[in-house]
């Protein structure tokens, strides 16, 4: 019984162990710069982008990229990107809505133990107080359709909701990642595809406004239908919103993948994602002026316009 109770101890240790350098340093490799061609873009005058911060989740920096702090405070920002276009008005992703009470006990046992969150105006209400109607949008583009992407969607009814087909079927098909979601009931999907060709070594992409002012790219890893959206306003500044492939800009920075207990909770394709960050890490590289905005990394929303500035 002892040498059993001692191999069981044995065994309880090195897997501490396992978890404990999973969340070590760890610098993705990263290969010689590949050259870039910037395409051009000619968005109109009157565009605008807004960052809409519509609820928070406070938790710790070494949950986020592998090297982080795990003492160090950390906010994980939800929210909303609106784009008014001349041809339309985008909204890329939605934060917390109303009812995020309930939505919160959707996520894994574990996140919720390890995270806490906090109330703000949700998307809908600010939309409302500045006098934007959603029931005249173009679109709501998802960057991926977990939780807190898409729980402000229950609050914007009969809004197009834009997704690949490959996340459509996610949506249809996947696991207790997409089960919010799902319990919307029938929303009004909008499926498109990528027929606009090679962007930023992308293989293919969709330029919305057949402008360069906004082209979303195919980003299979995080989800299987994720994407990258970038955004070229007036003046010619550019910014790259890559949902969730890394949680905080670090993971862009370093590049460093999320720690190993993160990923399997989180991450469809942790090969993928990998790859991808690194792709984004050299392309910041060869644009530094490139604005990188995970979605959940509030000191980058921050820095963005807000609506009534």
């Amino acid at each position: 019984m002892k040498r059993i109770l001692l191999l069981l101890l044995i065994v309880l240790l090195i897997g501490l162990g396992a978890l404990a350098v999973s969340f070590m340093p760890a610098k993705l490799a990263v290969d010689s710069l590949p050259k870039v061609l910037v395409p051009s873009a000619n968005p109109p005058a009157e565009m605008r982008l807004y960052a809409i911060e519509a609820g928070k989740m406070l938790s710790q920096a070494g949950f986020a990229y592998r090297g982080g702090n795990i003492a160090e405070p950390r906010v994980f920002g939800m929210g909303g990107i609106l784009i008014k276009h001349p041809q339309g008005t985008l909204l890329f992703d939605t934060g917390f809505g109303k009812d995020v009470d309930a939505h919160f006990k959707t996520i894994p046992a574990l996140m919720q133990a390890t995270s806490k969150y906090e109330k703000e105006p949700t998307v809908a209400v600010q939309l409302h107080a500045a006098g934007i109607e959603p029931s005249t949008f173009k679109a709501v583009i998802l960057t991926h359709s977990h939780w807190d992407h898409v729980s402000g969607l229950a609050d914007l009814p009969g809004v197009p909701v834009w997704v690949n087909d490959q996340e459509m079927s996610f949506i249809k098909y996947g696991d207790d990642a997409t089960a919010l979601i799902r319990s919307f009931g029938k929303l009004n999907y909008r499926v498109y595809n990528f027929p606009s060709g090679p962007y930023l070594g992308f293989k293919k992409s969709y330029d919305v406004f057949d402008d360069g002012s906004v082209v979303l790219v195919p980003a299979s890893g995080h989800t299987p239908g994720s994407i990258i959206a970038f955004i070229t306003v007036p003046g010619g500044k550019r910014y790259a919103l890559i949902g969730d492939l890394v949680w905080q800009n670090e993971g862009v920075e370093i590049p460093a993948e999320k720690p190993w207990i993160s990923r399997k909770l989180v991450d469809w394709d942790e090969s993928r994602t990998r790859d991808l960050i690194v792709q984004m890490h050299q392309l910041k590289a060869a644009m530094p002026d490139l604005v990188i905005v995970p979605a959940h990394d509030r000191r980058v929303w921050d820095t963005l316009p807000k609506l009534g500035s």
